[in-house]
């Protein structure tokens, strides 16, 4: 199966950087189109603009806007993916600057999880966050393609290789992604977190990192995360869980941390739909607890233990996820239909729709990925 797009729409994207340089352009996707650009790369370069006006810093800060204006590994990433489907070449490299100068491991390739900006040391904690590290490869890669920079390949080789050396782990015959270097290792069991495992991009990395582990590592991965470790009435990925070293035991949720289909598993059906998984059974599960008849809102969370469901409706972000997972089963559906970054109450919110929309795109062009 091919692991891209087909390639028209690769290089027709490369081919627009030109249009994408002109920032007057960035509040007019209609004039964007009248040049020739396609609708869909204009929302792209008219919603990456509403995002970095709100939570990049002119040094290259992706802030979160929900803790405190923290930075986070997780959306350096996220800037810099959204930076080079828009083009927006300048901001790509402030956030990889950045990146590199405060977040960067000296002893490796990956880098700290989190930069609180108001401490006495910004960078207390230097363990790594797995999802983090895999989105900064992942978006060193798309650099590489779309701004025609081989360099930022190979860097993104050298995180991919350290990936595999200390946050991959044999347990119970299968190969699993630990959430980060230290500190998910128990004696009898590893904890992970499903939404880590960014399915598109681990594909990806085969290509600067050639071999069988990363198809293997994804296989491994929707079968823990997405078919076997699955709970409560709906049947849903939790955000934690227990994968245990004694192959006859069952996935549990993690002990330490709420049981809930929330915040982090949101994520699982995003990249469950942005490798075009229309028929996994976690998908569909999601589908059917968000759009279940009847129900007057869509819920934040669900509590997989007690089947409670949030009081109040996810947010924009969640509401985007949900279109999109909805659209994996109705092709008919139309990207117009996902929310905007304007209408994000947070950071985390306007990455969501930004992922989604992205994923829109891709998903729909060609065959599964895996």
């Amino acid at each position: 199966m091919p692991l891209d797009p087909p390639e028209p729409i690769r290089s027709s994207r490369r081919g627009l950087l030109g249009l994408l340089a002109a920032p007057a352009l960035l509040t007019l996707p209609s004039s964007l189109r009248a040049q020739g650009m396609p609708e869909w790369l204009a929302e792209v370069k008219t919603e990456w603009a509403m995002f970095r006006g709100r939570f990049v810093t002119r040094e290259g800060r992706v802030l979160d806007s929900a803790k405190g204006d923290e930075t986070h590994t997780e959306g350096q990433g996220f800037g810099m993916l959204f930076a080079a489907e828009a083009g927006d070449i300048v901001t790509y490299d402030k956030i990889l600057d950045w990146t590199r100068r405060y977040l960067r491991h000296s002893r490796d390739n990956l880098h700290a999880w989190r930069y609180r900006g108001d401490s006495v040391e910004p960078v207390a904690d230097r363990n790594n966050a797995t999802d983090g590290d895999i989105m900064i490869a992942w978006a060193l890669m798309r650099g590489a393609d779309l701004f025609s920079r081989p360099a930022l390949a190979r860097e993104a080789a050298l995180i991919c290789r350290d990936i595999l050396t200390h946050c991959t782990r044999e347990v119970a015959g299968k190969l699993v992604l630990l959430p980060a270097m230290q500190g998910f290792e128990k004696r009898d069991h590893v904890v992970l977190n499903p939404s880590y495992y960014v399915f598109p991009a681990l594909l990806d990395f085969e290509k600067v990192v050639p071999g069988p582990q990363w198809r293997r590592l994804v296989a491994d991965g929707m079968e823990i995360c997405c078919r076997n470790a699955r709970f409560g009435r709906w049947n849903l990925p939790a955000d934690w869980i227990e994968f245990y070293r004694e192959p006859s035991f069952q996935p549990r949720m993690a002990a330490s941390w709420p049981t809930r289909f929330s915040w982090d598993a949101v994520r699982v059906p995003l990249y469950l739909a942005w490798s075009r998984q229309s028929d996994n059974p976690a998908l569909r599960a999601c589908v059917e607890f968000w759009h279940a008849p009847g129900q007057r809102t869509l819920p934040a969370w669900a509590d997989l233990r007690s089947n409670a469901v949030a009081p109040y409706a996810g947010h924009a972000g969640v509401q985007a996820v949900a279109q999109l997972a909805r659209a994996t089963q109705d092709r008919g559906r139309r990207i117009q239909e996902l929310p905007r970054v304007a209408q994000a109450t947070d950071y985390y919110g306007a990455a969501l729709i930004m992922l989604s929309r992205l994923a829109w795109q891709e998903s729909r062009a060609g065959a599964p990925i895996v």
